[in-house]
This record gives C-alpha cells, sequence and structure tokens, in this order.
C-alpha cells in the first residue's frame, strides 16, 4: 500500500491547505511522562522529525537531548503538524486541549490526531466526532506495556479504526512498538485497554491485600511469594511488581493515581453497558482511599500501604 506520508505526499483541504513534505511528516508530540519520553526518543533517535512538549521543562530539554525539537504552544504545534500525538494523563485533559482549548481548530485538515493516553469509550466517540467536524482524522491507539518497554522502543499499540490509517501510520508506529494490533473499529481499542487494565490493577490490589495479610499474621513474606508464584496465584503483575513491593520499592513506573483513574473509566462504562460493578467499585474505592492517603504519586503497588495503614505492620521480605 502507498503510504501517502511517507511515499507520496498528500494534499489536505481547506483555507490552511499545504503539501506535505515529501517522505517526511512533521510530527508534534505532548506528554513526556513515563511512556511520552519513550516514544519521542524511539521517533527522534529513528530519524522522524518531531517537535515535543510537556510542562516540564526538563522533560522537554530531554527530548532535545534525544533528537526532537522543543516546542512551547501546543496549539501553535497542532498547527504545523501533520501528525500530532499525545499521551498525557486523562481523557478531561485531553478535550481541554483539543476542544476547549482549540487546538483541533489549528490543526490542517487531512491531519491525523493520533491519540496515545489511556481514556474512556465516551471520548473515543467524542474526539472521533470532533475531528470529523473539522476534516482532521482521529487515531484511537492505547498502549500497553511499561515505561521501559516505550525507552526500547517495546511498546504494544492497539489500534481502532480503519486498517487504512493503521497502515498509513505504520512507520510512525514501528520506530516505537514492537507490536501493532488492529482490534476492529474505533472504540474497541480503548475497550481491550481497559478490561485489560482492570484485570492488571485487580490484581495488584488483591495481592497487596493478601500480602498485608500475611505479614499482619506473622507469615514468613519469602515463602508467601515463593508459593503463591508457583502456583494458580501467579500472574504477570506479580512476576512485574510482587517481589519489588516487599522490597519497598514503590517507584512509579505506572502511578497509583493512573491505576485509580483507569478503573474508574472501567467501572463507569460497566453501568453504561448496563451491567453490575461490584468488584470494579469495590477495586476502584480500594486505589482511591491508598490516594487520599497520600500515595497517589508512588507506584501503584502503594495500595498496600493504605491496609498497612490499618494493621500497623509492613509487608516486606527480611532482608529488605
Amino acid at each position: 500500500m502507498c503510504d501517502p506520508f511517507f511515499e507520496a505526499g498528500i494534499e489536505t483541504g481547506g483555507s490552511d491547505d499545504r503539501e506535505l513534505r515529501m517522505g517526511e511528516p512533521r510530527i508534534a508530540f505532548v506528554g513526556l511522562g513515563g511512556m511520552g519520553r519513550g516514544l519521542v526518543k524511539n521517533m527522534a533517535g529513528k530519524g522522524l522529525a518531531v517537535t515535543a512538549y510537556d510542562i516540564r521543562r526538563t522533560a522537554v530539554d530531554e527530548a532535545v537531548s534525544f533528537g526532537a525539537v522543543a516546542g512551547s504552544d501546543p496549539v501553535a504545534m497542532a498547527a504545523e503538524a501533520d501528525i500530532f500525538g499525545i499521551c498525557i494523563t486523562t481523557a478531561e485533559a485531553v478535550q481541554d486541549l483539543a476542544i476547549r482549548g482549540g487546538l483541533l481548530d489549528a490543526m490542517p485538515k487531512g491531519a491525523v490526531f493520533l491519540d496515545h493516553t489511556t481514556v474512556s469509550p465516551s471520548h473515543v466517540d467524542l474526539m472521533r466526532e470532533a475531528c470529523a467536524a473539522r476534516g482532521l482524522r482521529y487515531c484511537e491507539a492505547p498502549m500497553t506495556r511499561t515505561p521501559a518497554h516505550a525507552d526500547r522502543g517495546e511498546v504494544n499499540v492497539l489500534f481502532g479504526g480503519d486498517a487504512e490509517l493503521m497502515e498509513e501510520l505504520r512507520p510512525v508506529f514501528d520506530t516505537y512498538a514492537e507490536n501493532i494490533f488492529h482490534v476492529g473499529p474505533a472504540g474497541h481499542a480503548i475497550r481491550l485497554k481497559l478490561i485489560h487494565n482492570y484485570i492488571a490493577f485487580a490484581n495488584v490490589a488483591t495481592f497487596c491485600e493478601g500480602f498485608a495479610l500475611a505479614a499482619r499474621e506473622g507469615l514468613d513474606m519469602t515463602k508467601v511469594i515463593g508459593i503463591i508464584s508457583a502456583a494458580g496465584g501467579k500472574s504477570g503483575m506479580m512476576d512485574l511488581y510482587g517481589e519489588l513491593t516487599l522490597k519497598r520499592d514503590f517507584t512509579p513506573h505506572m502511578s497509583l493515581a493512573n491505576a485509580q483513574k483507569d478503573v474508574r473509566y472501567y467501572a463507569e462504562w460497566l453501568t453504561d453497558a448496563g451491567l453490575p460493578g461490584f468488584m470494579a467499585t469495590s477495586v476502584h474505592q480500594t486505589y482511591a482511599l491508598a490516594s487520599i492517603m497520600g500515595h497517589a504519586d508512588e507506584g501503584c503497588t502503594a495500595v498496600i500501604k493504605a491496609y498497612e495503614e490499618l494493621t500497623g505492620v509492613e509487608a516486606r521480605l527480611p532482608d529488605a
């Protein structure tokens, strides 16, 4: 398939129309947190022209060290972009910038709004309609894996929408993704991402509760994690974070605040779908409690601290 960005150039319509530079899309990217940082690092390092912005100047300076150009105004960046990528905190923040902040209005017709933020199903519908009304193309592309994978260019991109647009963007995705999955129509990618994240974060909340109870009852924590990991309680999240939790390492590879946000979107979606959400509500409230207790900016397994503040006993390995 001919790639209009990378092979032939395209003409956009409207008063701001211009022909894209042959062989090189102009990319603007906002959000240089754990995942966005790695995406920009790999795009710039592999030769793509990227202008990057974050509210933290130090993050922008680091992006420049990777080969990106420093941006200072997302709306001005959007006016010059063929692809505007974003990976920030919430659906509400994306809408504040893109719709209420006038960013979509600044983009040239035919440009792509590439949304890597973990959002909600209703957000995808809203953004798709808002982009279409302005002659833009909305790309729903949440990701899985961790900031370490993003740094290495090994994220999984979940794409929802027209397969032709996915192929058009593949050369960009290939700079930072190990796998690109076409999940289905627009809206299916975020639905699958939220199911995935809910299961993952519910698992974290579960093993943290179990660890806290084991510590309260004086169990040998080495045996606790060893035996659980050798049987049916073993999981990907325990493999990633179980031992780190018991070593008291709460580095925010995935922050507790983001875990709470993702589970909230999942619980709201369950309600919208007419399904009971007893478990989802309990998991969300567990993270909300830990956040209220002051652990929002720590890693997601800091949810264990909410239990520990009730038991008065820390769950840790003997040598931690």
